[in-house]
């Protein structure tokens, strides 16, 4: 240390062993007219495992609980969230921000596909300017009253969970996984990010565990038995779900009607969100 040290080390070339790095501050500020208590991340490791399906019946399960909840669609360049509640109408602003929509049931809810003149229209977007739509999604939507909101994250490690994780003040994540053999490899790396950026994992979620046979209605493992649960030992998590694959919710999914579906398969996942 040099004897003119003043303790401002990131003004300072000096290589000395009293060298303190200073962190990086990347995160963002909330609307100042917003109110969010709880941001819930859902994350998966691969695409296809059904997470934009698992946000959509966290929201509304919770909103069923009497929470006012919301969905930040950070899927970008795949938007589902807005087919699956029906929403057809765009997102508005004012002087002071955005709006978000609001679903049949009061679930507010900010996409891209909400900004866009058609949906089908598609969003070619480098990753720098998609991860700034996520962050204006955060800074420039007024959110009003947010008991709990849930981030629908592309799948991956890459530039937007990045993001979110380094931008917004995230205080819990969800894993979604399907059973096949190759979950326990993708589980791994959900968790490590999420280790890495010191974000606290609220459990694992398995998706299309099962099929339920219509005339009998015994349990089928159209995949095998699903290694979710050996994941989620192996890194002291809790598997909060095991969800089938039902006909009936696709259909609804697919019409729009996510807020109708009937089960309660997600319960135990909002019961632990809301003791958090």
């Amino acid at each position: 240390m040099s004897e003119n040290c003043n303790q401002s080390c990131s003004s300072c070339s000096e290589d000395c062993a009293e060298r303190k790095e200073q962190k990086t501050d990347f995160s963002e500020k909330l609307h100042e007219m917003s109110s969010v208590k709880k941001v819930i991340g859902i994350v998966s490791g691969k695409g296809g495992v059904g997470k934009s399906l698992v946000t959509s019946m966290l929201a509304v399960t919770m909103n069923r609980m009497g929470y006012h909840t919301a969905i930040l669609d950070a899927d970008v360049t795949g938007p589902s969230i807005p087919k699956a509640f029906g929403i057809r109408e765009k997102a508005s602003g004012s002087e002071f921000g955005l709006f978000p929509v609001k679903t049949k049931t009061g679930i507010d809810v900010m996409s891209v596909n909400l900004l866009l003149e058609n949906d089908t229209d598609p969003v070619v977007w480098r990753g720098p300017i998609i991860a700034g739509t996520v962050k204006q999604f955060w800074t420039d939507v007024i959110w009003s009253d947010v008991d709990f909101m849930f981030i629908d994250m592309p799948p991956g490690t890459g530039d937007v969970p990045l993001t979110v994780f380094q931008s917004i003040a995230v205080d819990g994540i969800v894993v979604v996984t399907s059973p096949q053999e190759l979950v326990s490899m993708i589980v791994s790396k959900a968790v490590k990010m999420a280790e890495m950026m010191e974000v606290p994992i609220v459990g694992l979620v398995e998706n299309m565990s099962y099929l339920t046979c219509p005339d009998c209605g015994r349990k089928i493992s159209q995949f095998g038995e699903g290694k979710c649960e050996e994941a989620a030992r192996r890194h002291n998590l809790k598997l909060l779900a095991k969800m089938p694959l039902d006909p009936a919710l696709a259909a609804l999914t697919d019409a729009g009607r996510i807020e109708d579906f009937q089960g309660g398969w997600l319960k135990e996942a909002a019961d632990l969100l809301e003791s958090r």
